[in-house]
């Protein structure tokens, strides 16, 4: 009540801090006559004069609102669009690396010019993401032609491109893509072993559309790059069935985490199934040799008894394709892992595509941390401020609208089931079909919106489905859904980043009806008709009451609800929402009141009778905030596993960068042989202990394993004074000269060039390999719950061992195969090989099956635990003169390494090119 009260008089922190941007509008506004009057020419000539400024010692607040006001003037000679004061708001919001919330039909796309703009000017680059390819050609050719008119260079990131493009859109000044394709390059980029192949720059600025989206909704789940391991197709195929066979009442199924637990008796059937098709290794179910066996079932389960086709999957040109289940979309090229996608495809009966090995992972959390500064904008993220600012530390700032809304937004209806729902909404939507009324009906899966297809099919009701199945579709029936009588069902209208505007589309009309037609008088004078059409239109739309928006169901996520909302009411609109609710709704179903609030709907409700009441809405409220809060829950656990893992990648990935920079790396290479020494020694006669307690003879057999030697260990073990430290000194005086003579029978760079190659790749093995060892250490840690330890805790000290171990492990493999590696001749049949393999990409959601293989890591960032790793000199290159024939052919040598005759052009384009092949 006292909050209420302080915020009548003061008014909310956030209207003193949006009333506080004011002045900053006031001073564009006050520059905007003087803007007015520059030529194009001197207009154009801003930027420069910005960027000298800069030069000078100026920050980018001090060139802030003349620079705002350049972009408001050339985005009305250009775009034919001035900025609003509110988007001025959004735009000094972005700036500062806040969060500008702003109404559907505001501007969002306008106001990131503003932001945009202003930072770019340092050529640092600016990275504008969205969720979908679409949106980042369209709004990268939209405005990018602001951009290029103010003389900055403007690029966009698609799947497929080649690295040559990809990276000349990385170096523009603006760069347009989605979050999976700049999270996935900079993956890719972090697997390669040339500085030179790399495609991204250091990070500067980010601007991320629908944020909520894509930072809340999306960050559930890790990007994963995997490669393809053994086919085990015959094995998905034998559990698909028993699955299938299995009776209900032996397993339980918890809907809420997707998971199936058998019973007891459960258990004893199904391992005699499994006997009896001889599936098992042993007797017992748990014994270790049927562990496989055992978590493909798991799989099966789920895939059998979980998801559901065309609500979690659809199967498209014999594939299986998910869902995304917060956007409708189909998420092609997304592959569910740990076998479930597999099994998924064995039961639809599709071709099975081998399992895949996880080779590089991130979080979205982990990814856009990176940037130093971090902005986004969306219609609805006040809900969740307060995990912007625990996971990103960035602020949520709702900005005004333009114009008052005046959209009317009215109570829930409930009914006892989807049959009665259903015909409601049919007749709801003939009604004020009826009246030239359009109408937006949204659904949240596309099952359900086939369903009530066929209602309205039934009723006679002409509508439009946009689903996962019409993706290709999807803007040109989004931008006409305003139309008189228009009725469009949509699955899921998060992040669909197209307006609906009442009475149609002009720019959308004149593609459709008029793409084909030569430009001339005839064709201006069809697009002045169409623009006459939708302006009549629009004034019978206006008077039907704007655009309906029909909610068929609650989502989980209260901002999902708020952005189907947001889609009427633009700009002033009149409009109108509602939702239809009935007690089968998954969230009423799984997460809502208990059995009381069922028993009342069912005893007081007659069959086809609705009721409204803000006690149940407010129910409803209470359980989508269970939801958000369980969601948030997994989110912070994703994050909270992959930070154990983000400080050994940033050791990794740095040491990497530095092997790349490097022209040697001998130094690191005698590091590690010192500290493999060491720690053969340690573990064989451990400090403090007698002599006669060392192992003598584990010693002798691992320095002959490792460096191929047999140091006389038995005639010292005689001497007087016997110790650690002596052997230590004399084992690597032996190894040092051994090595230095190995070294002199070759050219010295071909050595180096091996040694470099040897490192990144040894580097790079051992890296997977701890990433599947993590994996498989998320998987079964939650078990030391059971033991009152806090597993997160035990995670951590289990990661941090396991990376020691692989840094120990990657010394002692690079040291033996520099000893054991001998360079020789030979001439096989020239061959092109790619410089990166086409991996498989993957967003996986570690909580259904989905994924965890990206959650992981443990130590603090300790480079030093490196050893010499950390100490690379740094790269230099000289000139020289390539020769046609090829004295190297044979050798040990990258086919991306710089030639060792000096020319400076990769080995594969000067004497590689000939023919010669490494072999070591």
């Amino acid at each position: 009540m006292f909050d209420k009260l302080v915020k009548s008089v003061f008014g909310s922190s956030n209207d003193r801090y949006v009333k506080s941007l004011g002045k900053v509008v006031d001073k564009v506004n006050a520059l905007e006559p003087m803007i007015e009057a520059l030529s194009d020419e001197a207009l154009q000539a801003q930027t420069d004069k910005f960027r000298e400024q800069l030069d000078n010692g100026a920050s980018l607040d001090d060139i802030l609102p003349e620079a705002f006001a350049t972009v408001r003037e050339a985005s009305k000679r250009v775009l034919g669009m001035r900025h609003f004061d509110v988007q001025l708001i959004g735009g000094i919001v972005l700036h500062r690396g806040e969060i500008a919330e702003m109404r559907t039909g505001e501007g969002k796309t306008l106001v990131a010019t503003l932001a945009t703009y202003l930072n770019a000017i340092e050529g640092k680059g600016v990275h504008v993401v969205t969720v979908n390819d679409y949106l980042a050609r369209r709004d990268a050719e939209w405005m990018g032609q602001l951009y290029q008119w103010l003389g900055l260079t403007v690029g966009v990131i698609v799947p497929n491109m080649d690295e040559v493009s990809k990276r000349d859109a990385y170096n523009a000044d603006i760069t347009y893509g989605t979050n999976n394709e700049f999270g996935f390059d900079y993956l890719r980029d972090n697997m390669k072993h040339e500085r030179s192949q790399m495609v991204q720059r250091p990070f500067n600025y980010a601007i991320v559309d629908e944020v909520d989206s894509i930072l809340i909704d999306e960050a559930r789940t890790p990007l994963i790059i995997s490669g393809p391991t053994e086919d085990k197709s015959d094995l998905y195929v034998k559990l698909d069935a028993v699955a299938k066979e299995v009776p209900e009442d032996w397993y339980e199924k918890d809907e809420k985490t997707k998971n199936i637990q058998f019973t007891e008796d459960g258990l004893d059937g199904v391992e005699q199934m499994l006997a009896d098709k001889g599936l098992l290794e042993t007797d017992n179910l748990y014994d270790v040799e049927n562990t496989q066996v055992v978590h493909h079932l798991d799989q099966a389960m789920k895939a059998v008894h979980m998801f559901r086709r065309d609500d979690h999957y659809i199967v498209k040109d014999d594939k299986v394709v998910i869902i995304d289940e917060f956007t409708g979309r189909m998420m092609d090229g997304r592959r569910w892992s740990n076998g479930l996608h597999q099994a998924v495809e064995a039961k639809e009966g599709v071709k099975i595509e081998p399992e895949n090995q996880t080779m590089a992972s991130i979080t979205f959390q982990n990814y856009f941390r990176m940037y130093p500064k971090l902005s986004g904008m969306t219609g609805t993220a006040a809900t969740e401020a307060a995990e912007f600012w625990d996971i990103y530390k960035v602020n949520v700032v709702e900005i005004p609208t333009n114009k008052p809304v005046a959209r009317i937004d009215e109570e829930d209806e409930f009914y006892k089931n989807t049959m009665d729902k259903f015909q409601a909404i049919a007749k709801a939507i003939a009604e004020k079909q009826a009246t030239g009324q359009p109408i937006l009906v949204g659904t949240v899966s596309i099952e359900k919106s086939e369903l009530l297809s066929q209602f309205l099919d039934k009723a006679g009701v002409k509508h439009e489905v946009l689903n996962a199945r019409q993706h290709e579709r999807e803007a040109h029936i989004v931008a006409q859904a305003g139309r008189l009588g228009a009725v469009t069902i949509a699955t899921n209208m998060a992040g669909r980043g197209t307006d609906i505007q009442l009475g149609g589309n002009v720019e959308f009309r004149i593609e459709d009806e008029l793409g084909d037609m030569e430009p001339g008088i005839a064709k201006d004078a069809e697009i002045e008709r169409i623009r006459e059409e939708v302006a009549a239109e629009r004034a019978k739309v206006l008077e039907a009451g704007g655009l309906f928006v029909l909610g068929t169901e609650r989502h989980e996520s209260r901002r999902i609800d708020n952005q189907l909302r947001g889609r009427s009411g633009r700009q002033g609109d009149p409009g109108l929402s509602r939702f239809y609710l009935c007690l089968e709704d998954d969230l009423l179903r799984i997460f809502g009141p208990d059995t009381l609030f069922a028993k009342m709907m069912n005893s007081n409700l007659e069959d086809g009778e609705a009721i409204g009441s803000k006690w149940l809405s407010k129910a409803i409220e209470t359980a989508q905030k269970k939801v958000e809060a369980r969601n948030y829950d997994t989110r912070k656990q994703v994050v909270q596993y992959d930070d154990v893992m983000n400080d050994q990648r940033k050791v990794i990935y740095e040491q990497r960068a530095e092997i790349m920079d490097s022209e040697a790396v001998d130094d690191v290479v005698v590091d590690m042989r010192h500290d493999t020494i060491n720690a053969i020694i340690s573990s064989t006669c451990p400090p403090g202990s007698y002599p006669e307690q060392w192992d003598v003879e584990g010693l002798k057999e691992k320095l002959d394993e490792v460096f191929g030697i047999q140091p006389p260990i038995d005639q010292w073990m005689e001497e007087d004074e016997v110790d650690q430290e002596i052997f230590e000194e004399r084992i690597r005086a032996q190894t040092d000269e051994m090595m230095e003579a190995k070294i002199a029978k070759y050219d010295a760079k071909i050595w180096r060039l091996v040694e470099k190659d040897i490192l990144l790749r040894q580097l790079d093995h051992h890296w997977k390999e701890h990433l599947a060892t993590l994996d498989a250490l998320r998987q079964v840690i939650w078990m030391r719950g059971i033991a009152q330890k806090q597993p997160i805790n035990e995670y951590k000290q289990e990661a941090f061992g396991l990376f020691e171990t692989m840094l120990d492990t990657l010394r002692e493999e690079v040291t033996k195969l520099l000893f054991k590696s001998e360079l020789r001749m030979a001439q096989p049949e020239p061959q092109a090989l790619p410089d990166l393999p086409d991996f498989l990409t993957g967003h996986i959601d570690p909580l259904t099956g989905l994924d965890n293989s990206a959650d992981g890591d443990g130590s603090e960032n300790r480079p030093e635990l490196f050893g010499s790793l950390a100490g690379s000199p740094r790269a230099a290159s000289g000139p020289g003169g390539a020769n046609t024939d090829n004295p190297y052919a044979g050798q040990d040598i990258s086919r991306n390494a710089p030639c060792p005759c000096g020319s400076g052009n990769k080995y594969k384009h000067c004497h590689g090119a000939a023919g010669a092949r490494q072999s070591a």
